[in-house]
């Protein structure tokens, strides 16, 4: 068998983002809601009778790991299917590395589920989402997104297993912007921990508010995100961004995931 495929990833937008405080095992459960935006990185296929020589990716916008979410993400399929055959992935990265839109666990997502289809594996969900769990902890949002297409929306809570889909809203229009900072989600979570410990106060919606908040108009919106204080203490760029989207004329703003990406939220697109 020889077959090329080309696969869509796109990016996410946090609309809202709580971290509870650290789990026994070392995870954060979450409460947020996941929006995809029209922004993609883009996977070219090949699949091949070749046995044993595994996942090959290439990548000429950046230097990827030897072990990346991709890689990763075929070694769950192979574990879980059997199924072995070369695999050689050409990844066109579009979406900006370490700036929590979810690019890598996108990529994840979109190769998990075109190897199920270009192999006839019929994963049910459980099964998609068991892969998508040894991965990484967005790649459950971006596996029901692929099952339902862009645009997607979902209420997100655990360490971002439990994925509620909800209506995604069509009259909004969002910009993104992203400072030259990069913080990894590791190092983000250590701001976190240090900056809430040991009182996690919270002043944001609660989980049960978040949908009627996402329905309501953009004057209404309150919805906080955990990583923003410590983030933006620590890179003030991020608080730049910020700032400028606001004198742009954004009726909402807020930093995305982890960072250091930043998203305004406009009613028009002339605005």
């Amino acid at each position: 068998m020889l077959c090329d495929v080309r696969v869509l990833a796109p990016a996410k937008i946090n609309i809202g983002l709580r971290v509870l405080p650290p789990r026994s095992d070392g995870f954060h459960n979450i409460e947020s809601i996941f929006q995809s935006v029209p922004l993609y990185d883009v996977l070219h296929i090949e699949v091949s009778d070749g046995k044993g020589n595994g996942c090959t990716v290439s990548c000429r916008d950046m230097d990827l790991p030897e072990k990346n979410t991709l890689t990763s993400a075929y070694q769950a399929f192979v574990c879980k299917t059997g199924v072995k055959s070369s695999v050689k992935v050409l990844l066109e990265k579009r979406i900006p590395h370490g700036a929590g839109l979810g690019g890598g666990s996108s990529d994840a997502a979109a190769l998990i589920c075109a190897l199920d289809k270009i192999f006839c594996t019929e994963l049910t969900v459980s099964n998609l989402h068991e892969i998508a769990g040894s991965v990484g902890s967005d790649v459950f949002f971006f596996v029901d997104q692929q099952r339902c297409g862009h645009p997607f929306a979902a209420l997100v809570e655990g360490r971002g297993e439990r994925v509620c889909s909800i209506a995604p809203r069509n009259d909004l229009f969002f910009v993104l912007v992203s400072p030259d900072v990069h913080s990894s989600t590791a190092e983000a979570y250590r701001l976190v921990d240090d900056w809430y410990s040991p009182q996690w106060s919270w002043k944001g919606p609660l989980i049960e508010d978040l949908e009627n908040m996402y329905r309501s108009p953009l004057d209404c919106w309150k919805f906080l995100n955990s990583f923003s204080d410590p983030l933006i203490q620590r890179y003030p760029l991020i608080q730049k961004a910020l700032e400028d989207l606001v004198v742009s004329g954004a009726a909402y703003v807020q930093m995305s995931g982890s960072g250091s990406s930043v998203f305004g939220v406009f009613d028009s697109k002339r605005k």
